[in-house]
């Protein structure tokens, strides 16, 4: 058995000893902003919301193109017969000709009126990159909580098993107690037996904490699209957890009312979707416009010859007005008008659809901020009184005062008010992140 527990402890050491490379939390929220697939395809949607600003803004200019040509002709006659003005029957003979014609040209159109359909393009691209970079800036606070989430689990995951290996150290040493109680004939052997069994469970405990900790590295690891073969050492970002105060962290809140006033300001999906029904409302104009007459201005400027030489002897300089009036089309106005209206209505609904789920966002994330902070005050509680009932337990056995039932039970006590504290303490940052993830406030441009 003691060789069992030497190997335990061998296959720990890889953890600790392999790991070459630091990872702090700040290393990777960094690594996550600049690797995440998603986040990098957003930055290059980016650029299309940028080229559609820049040539909605252009449609308000005049346009303006260059043109030139050269064409040769070659005509040949095979000659024939032909009758004159007389009625007399002459002959032609065979004729090969050749021409040839130079041009070139500029001009263009202007656009002065088409139901201020234009403007409202420019309003509306304007919105949607907007609207993109919100989005964008939201995603980047997203992947700044989600990484946390990831790094907490590992962290959360190594605590554990720091706890089983303190736990398999406990139950190996108490193994040793009983087996010579029993060879001194003060205890029976069903209490090795016994004792055997909890040294089991506790090495098998050892076993999964140990994979639980490997796949959570795994899983940051390759959220981080970093190799997962690769040795890491995940530095904690707290300097010991015994001694979080979280009276500080609650003070940072205020009433859930104000708090949810302050979501609807900071919340940058909210200002994404606000920003979306301006676009909307912007699209309804446009779709309008086809009601109204459509008034274009167009101008030119050419010259054309047969010899190069005197191609600028004979030019052409022109301007012209254009009005068209729609009078029927099929109803595509329409359709187009109705089309418009309802994604209006349906975007102002995703609004409040959102405006709804941030309310509940804020006040379920303070609830269950408020709720881990009281189960880890009553966690450490939990840790004093148990430890001191299997210390208890475990010296009125010695004394023969007390059953090896009494000491195993309160060592899976102790266990798992260890295993309470941990999961609370994290619990507990991890829902005051959620919480400040709700109200738009995790800032990420300090790891960009």
């Amino acid at each position: 058995m003691k060789k069992y527990f030497v190997l335990i402890l061998i296959a720990l050491l890889p953890i600790s000893i392999l790991a070459q490379n630091q990872l702090t939390l700040e290393e990777a929220v960094q690594i996550a902003l600049q690797r995440n697939s998603t986040l990098i395809k957003t930055k290059n949607n980016l650029l299309t919301n940028e080229a559609e600003k820049k040539n909605a803004f252009g449609e308000l200019l005049p346009d303006l193109g260059a043109s030139g040509s050269w064409r040769y002709t070659r005509t040949d006659d095979n000659g024939g017969t032909q009758v004159d003005f007389f009625g007399n029957l002459a002959n032609t003979p065979a004729t090969t000709s050749h021409s040839r014609n130079y041009s070139v040209s500029v001009g263009g159109g202007w656009t002065l009126f088409d139901g201020l359909s234009n403007y409202a393009n420019v309003a509306r691209a304007e919105d949607n990159l907007e609207a993109a970079k919100f989005s964008l800036d939201k995603l980047k606070q997203d992947i700044v909580y989600q990484t946390t989430e990831y790094f907490y689990s590992v962290l959360y995951n190594k605590a554990v098993l720091e706890v089983r290996k303190e736990n398999v150290a406990y139950n190996q040493k108490f193994f040793e107690t009983v087996q010579e109680r029993n060879r001194l004939g003060s205890a029976p052997v069903a209490d090795v037996y016994a004792q055997q069994y909890q040294l089991g469970n506790a090495e098998l405990l050892f076993i999964e904490a140990q994979n639980n900790l490997e796949t959570a590295k795994n899983n940051l690891l390759n959220y981080l699209s970093l190799d997962i073969l690769e040795e890491y050492e995940f530095v904690s970002p707290f300097d010991e957890m015994d001694a979080i105060n979280t009276d500080n962290y609650m003070s940072e809140f205020d009433e859930i009312r104000v708090m949810v006033d302050a979501a609807l300001k900071n919340r940058l999906d909210y200002k994404s979707q606000m920003l979306n029904v301006s676009s909307a409302e912007n699209s309804v104009t446009i779709a309008r416009s086809g009601y109204f007459p459509r008034l274009s201005g167009n101008y030119s400027y050419g010259t054309s010859a047969t010899t190069i030489d005197n191609l600028f002897d004979r030019r052409q300089a022109g301007v012209g007005l254009t009005l068209s009036i729609p009078i029927f089309s099929n109803w595509s106005t329409e359709y187009q008008l109705q089309s418009a209206k309802v994604r209006l209505k349906n975007t102002v609904e995703d609004l409040a659809a959102l405006e709804r789920q941030i309310k509940i966002e804020v006040k379920q994330g303070y609830l269950n901020l408020e709720a881990a902070k009281k189960a880890l005050d009553v966690s450490i509680k939990n840790i004093k009184a148990a430890e001191e009932t299997r210390k208890v337990n475990y010296e009125r056995y010695n004394l023969g005062a007390g059953t090896i039932l009494d000491v195993l039970q309160a060592d899976r006590d102790y266990q798992d008010a260890l295993r309470g504290k941990i999961n609370a303490e994290f619990s507990f940052y991890q829902n005051y992140d959620g919480l400040n993830n709700a109200l738009g406030k995790l800032d990420y441009k300090k790891y960009e």
